[in-house]
């Protein structure tokens, strides 16, 4: 690849309290063992990758997969906010389940405008989301041109970055799967993206 920069695009692994489905958001919860395994086998997988730099959001799920991909990379690690996963507000922490229960009107809102729409407690929209997880990657692009670099985050701002690369629609974002853990290769060559491995 010439002149192009690439961006290994990861989802963080297992967290606590998994199993309920739980929206976390900004809720800074800590990986399960599992979750730390999945991350040293991303690492072991990226490990005779040329990396130039590893950028994570500042969440502790996060910015722990970073520094276990970092081990094996003598290249700067850096934590940004902007990378955080969406903010939910009051819905912060609470189960799909717990929130299909507590929020049904609330639910019918969201699907009526799912762009502009702010869950309650002044969470974010995914619009807003947008904006800052583009202008993010817009930067770590400009600073690393023609280079190779790992981003860890999470699901919804994984998805953006996906549906920006492929010219979806940001509604769009949910008909992508994450998995804990995986690895999406995305090439910017010329400023036209390619996605070369999704969900990996």
């Amino acid at each position: 690849m010439e002149n192009g920069t690439r961006i290994y695009l990861i989802r963080h692994g297992q967290v606590n309290g998994y199993e309920r489905y739980p929206i976390y958001g900004h809720t800074d919860v800590e990986l399960t063992e599992v979750g730390v395994l999945q991350m040293e086998k991303v690492a072991e997988r990226l490990r005779f990758v040329p990396l130039h730099a590893i950028y994570s959001s500042d969440l502790k799920r996060a910015a722990l997969g970073a520094k276990i991909l970092g081990r094996h990379h003598d290249v700067p690690i850096r934590h940004l906010p902007e990378l955080r996963e969406m903010f939910f507000g009051a819905w912060e922490g609470e189960s799909l389940e717990d929130i299909r229960k507590k929020y049904p009107q609330e639910l019918q809102k969201r699907q009526n405008d799912l762009l502009h729409y702010r869950p309650p407690g002044e969470g974010e929209s995914i619009e807003e989301l947008s904006q800052r997880v583009e202008s993010c990657l817009a930067k770590i692009l400009d600073d690393h041109k023609g280079e190779h670099v790992a981003i860890v985050a999470h699901g919804a701002v994984n998805r953006v970055i996906i549906c920006h690369a492929l010219g979806l629609k940001i509604t769009h974002m949910f008909r992508i799967q994450q998995d804990y853990a995986c690895i999406n290769i995305v090439d910017y060559l010329d400023d036209t993206p390619l996605v070369r491995l999704l969900n990996g």
